[in-house]
């Protein structure tokens, strides 16, 4: 008997993996909005979203014998920062999911550890990728497919049980493995997303204009922030998790225990005049191993000057 779909989720969540499931590595009908969205220009400065456009269209265009998916979910929602009332003017916001570390990084070394327990378990050969947010796949259509949940009006991929607050890892190969059925669209009327968004991004349900996103402003874009758009960061020096905040399957959305994504001293409820006054080597050290290098330094000062003076400090 062949490797299983239930021994390798098993073996997921003894990994770490609060989800898992599995996909069938065909070509799904939401996979080919990529292109219209580029042609949209909501990519922004994300220039390598046009250059791999073409073998984000189906994951057998990285791995052409593919049969199937493994989608892994992990939960990274840990204390609540903002849950009761926003900060004072003067508290720089980070997102969630930067608080602890690289998730890349970390969820990278747990996906390679479920391949090589495959590898060991399968007697059957078989090729696979192991992805976390680096390689050229859809992840949140494959999770919908692998039955983790549905991408939401505001593009998350939302679980029914613990919401959206969640890390996507993919690997791709050869076996043959069981698929799940899909998850199912439970946004029903909502629209608490599309309308709590300051800047107006989520321009449809499911339709995110990245250029006007608080999140690709304050780490995707080099350069200086379009001043029109300045006043809406608000106070945000690193991301954007208002559309997540607001939405009612987070309301009640379980907490990690997972030390990984715990949050780093210096990170929280600091001030926007102690980010500001920093020294290169503090931020270096506070940074090692963060997510939050993605914005480089020059980047991270850009936006606290902004918040500083949407602060009026």
């Amino acid at each position: 008997m062949g490797l299983t779909s239930a021994a390798v989720k098993a073996r997921a969540r003894a990994l770490g993996f609060d989800l898992c499931g599995i996909a069938p590595a065909t070509s799904f009908p939401e996979l080919a909005f990529l292109r219209e969205w580029l042609d949209r220009g909501y990519a922004g400065g994300m220039a390598y979203m046009a250059r791999t456009a073409e073998r984000r269209a189906d994951v057998r265009a990285v791995l052409p014998e593919a049969h199937s998916v493994i989608v892994t979910g992990t939960l990274y929602n840990t204390v609540p920062a903002y849950a009761d009332e926003a900060p004072a003017p003067g508290v720089g916001r980070i997102s969630r999911y930067a608080w602890g570390d690289d998730y890349h990084d970390v969820l990278k070394g747990r996906l390679d550890a479920l391949v090589a327990w495959m590898h060991t378990e399968s007697p059957d050969a078989f090729e696979a990728r192991a992805y976390v947010d680096t390689g050229p796949v859809q992840e949140r259509v494959y999770a919908q497919y692998a039955g983790l949940g549905w991408i939401g009006k505001n593009t998350c991929l939302i679980n029914p049980d613990v919401g959206s607050w969640l890390f996507l890892g993919e690997i791709i190969c050869t076996l043959p493995l069981q698929p799940d059925a899909p998850g199912l669209d439970q946004c029903g009327a909502c629209t608490r997303c599309l309308d709590a968004c300051p800047t107006g991004a989520l321009v449809d349900a499911g339709v995110l204009d990245a250029t006007r996103c608080i999140s690709y402003l304050t780490i995707e874009l080099r350069g200086d922030i379009p001043a029109a758009l300045r006043p809406a960061i608000g106070n945000h020096v690193y991301g954007c998790d208002i559309c997540q905040d607001v939405c009612p399957y987070n309301q009640a959305a379980p907490v990690s225990s997972d030390p990984a994504w715990q949050p780093r001293a210096g990170l929280q409820h600091r001030r926007l005049l102690d980010l500001c006054l920093r020294s290169d080597e503090e931020w270096r050290a506070l940074l090692e191993g963060s997510p939050m290098r993605r914005a480089k330094l020059d980047g991270l000062r850009r936006n606290i000057a902004v918040a500083l003076a949407n602060s009026g400090e």
